[in-house]
């Protein structure tokens, strides 16, 4: 790569490396997403069959870790490559790509304001369709038990929202042990017990509902969402607002260096 000298016009090298460190960033996060998500699978056995993805009726969250990681590479080595050898096109695409994502969360966020029985019901629909699939992927499984037992809920509306899961079903012909029963994660922890009773939940939606308070968690998860979010709302808001201004401040420094670079191709064509 040749450099020259021009008078009237130069690329910035401060912008430059700026914006080749910011991305670099991106590209070994992207990378480190990759990896995660590719392992994951691996240990799955998807590699070696992948009907084993479109099996899974309800959220792989894998796959959710590998698209990530495919626009964080994507966008991070575009940046990286553009920022280095000065190419407009690729910097375009980044700054495009970069511009694109935060016009995208921004409307994702007033549609969630302004339509909220509306993401309310879709929130619900969703958590149904991965109680369907609990038992089907243990990425999955595990991301419900943890949400459960953090938020101390149980099913999206209540417990007997696990009459969706064929194996928690009360009215099923199946056999299952756990049949009208819920997950450990529903169960209220006992702090005399050092190991975790994973048949806690068996039988427990045999017994009357007045029953219920002693042994499992009775609201729903989205009920305790809705909780959550008015009490964390500056966290959240301080998130949204920090990945914001990263996204903004990285559109800035690929603009600016376009800028540079079309203005010194225009010094130097006369």
């Amino acid at each position: 790569m040749h450099y020259y000298r021009y008078s009237n016009a130069e690329v910035s090298c401060w912008y430059k490396y700026l914006l080749f460190s910011y991305n670099i960033v991106f590209w070994l996060a992207g990378v480190a997403f990759l990896a995660a998500g590719l392992w994951a699978w691996s240990e799955k056995g998807v590699l070696s069959d992948l009907t084993k993805v479109t099996g899974l009726h309800g959220l792989d969250p894998v796959v959710l870790v590998l698209v990530v990681g495919i626009v964080m590479f994507t966008l991070g080595f575009a940046g990286c490559v553009g920022a280095l050898r000065e190419n407009i096109c690729l910097l375009k695409f980044f700054c495009g790509t970069i511009v694109f994502i935060f016009l995208l969360e921004m409307a994702v966020a007033v549609m969630a304001f302004l339509f909220q029985d509306w993401v309310r019901d879709k929130v619900k629909e969703f958590f149904e369709n991965n109680i369907k699939s609990y038992r089907d992927d243990i990425d999955l499984q595990n991301i419900i038990d943890s949400l459960q037992r953090i938020n101390h809920c149980c099913g999206a509306q209540g417990p007997e929202d696990w009459d969706f899961n064929i194996y928690f079903d009360c009215k099923s012909e199946s056999k299952s042990r756990e049949k009208c029963g819920v997950p450990f994660s529903c169960c209220i922890p006992d702090p005399a017990q050092k190991v975790v009773n994973t048949q806690c939940g068996y039988d427990i939606r045999k017994k009357s509902k007045s029953q219920w308070d002693d042994q499992i968690f009775v609201k729903g998860c989205i009920h305790a969402l809705e909780a959550w979010l008015p009490r964390n709302i500056y966290i959240v808001a301080g998130v949204f607002i920090a990945i914001s201004l990263l996204q903004i401040f990285g559109i800035f420094l690929a603009r600016t260096l376009i800028s540079d670079i079309e203005a010194v191709k225009a010094s130097n064509a006369f």
